[in-house]
């Protein structure tokens, strides 16, 4: 199997956390080339800047209004290499954590909502405080780093007691992890130094906060899926956080036997296939419905 192959199969079954992950190197790798044979074919390396300002989030609002797409297209954005390292740790990191404890459906929600407020901050801030007029015309945005915030605070909200264990630290909970996290983005700022960046950590983290409240409160989203019993199909929870559901089921009749020979080649056929994406992507790209559907396999043999 070549490397591409590999790639193409670990993103195609891969978790979400998998494929933003790759979405974002993706993005920043074609950008570095297209640098690289613009400077190959005599053109300045510069040139590239332009189209990375245009899908970065402008401070000015004219600028942003020609360019309604950067709210979006901002946070998968990266041309600096730590840039891109360190944000794609932070969702290394707190994406497993995050699809641990809450689960992988809320997760995509959580890096657009987080990525959403960080430009929101951004934008009202460089537009609002005056402390950041110098610097109005010039300023854009970009990177992943107010959604990866978001995640780290949406599970930090969500299971503030969790511990998680730092090297030649120990173990430390996630409460204390995010607001080091908050304060060192909060004394950043008077720096100048890359500024927007921290207002728009701190946008992220607001949105985590305010979803890992919604979840803590209300109970993390459940996830539906279809199962057929006796030629019906019903609606079941998959999320180990879920509510019990009231549903009773009444079975009319039995399985035949053909129908029971039927139901366990499919089960088995969806064994193979899970165990086949284990081989390729490891345990941890599998989802809450996979895991559960092996661990049941495992107590039938």
């Amino acid at each position: 199997m070549s490397i591409l192959t590999e790639i193409k199969d670990s993103f195609r079954h891969g978790s979400i956390l998998t494929r933003l992950i790759y979405i974002n190197i993706g993005v920043f790798l074609a950008f570095r080339f297209v640098q690289l044979f613009m400077l190959l074919g005599g053109f300045s390396p510069d040139i590239v800047r332009p189209l990375l300002a245009f899908f970065s989030i402008p401070a000015q609002p004219l600028e942003l209004i020609l360019h309604p797409w950067t709210p979006l297209t901002y946070m998968f954005l990266h041309f600096d290499f730590l840039h891109l390292l360190f944000n794609v740790l932070y969702l290394y990191w707190f994406g497993r954590l995050f699809l641990q404890l809450i689960g992988p459906g809320p997760f995509f929600k959580t890096y657009i909502i987080g990525g959403l407020s960080g430009a929101l901050t951004y934008f009202l801030a460089f537009n609002f405080m005056p402390a950041f007029y110098n610097n109005f015309s010039s300023s854009i945005l970009m990177g992943a780093s107010a959604s990866a915030m978001a995640i780290l605070f949406a599970v930090a909200r969500y299971q503030p007691e969790f511990s998680v264990y730092l090297f030649l630290i120990g173990p430390v909970r996630l409460k204390y992890i995010a607001l080091f996290a908050l304060i060192i983005d909060l004394i950043s700022i008077p720096t100048l130094n890359n500024t927007g960046g921290h207002l728009a950590h701190l946008g992220g983290a607001a949105a985590g906060l305010w979803l890992g409240w919604q979840w803590a409160t209300k109970g993390a989203p459940v996830q539906k899926m279809k199962i057929s019993v006796a030629g019906k199909t019903l609606k079941r929870s998959v999320w180990p956080f879920a509510k019990k559901s009231k549903l009773s089921v009444t079975h009319k009749r039995p399985l035949s036997d053909l129908e029971y020979n039927a139901l366990k080649v499919r089960r088995q056929k969806e064994v193979d296939l899970i165990l086949e994406k284990i081989k390729v992507s490891g345990y941890d790209s599998l989802s809450a419905i996979e895991k559960k559907t092996l661990f049941e396999a495992s107590k039938e043999t």
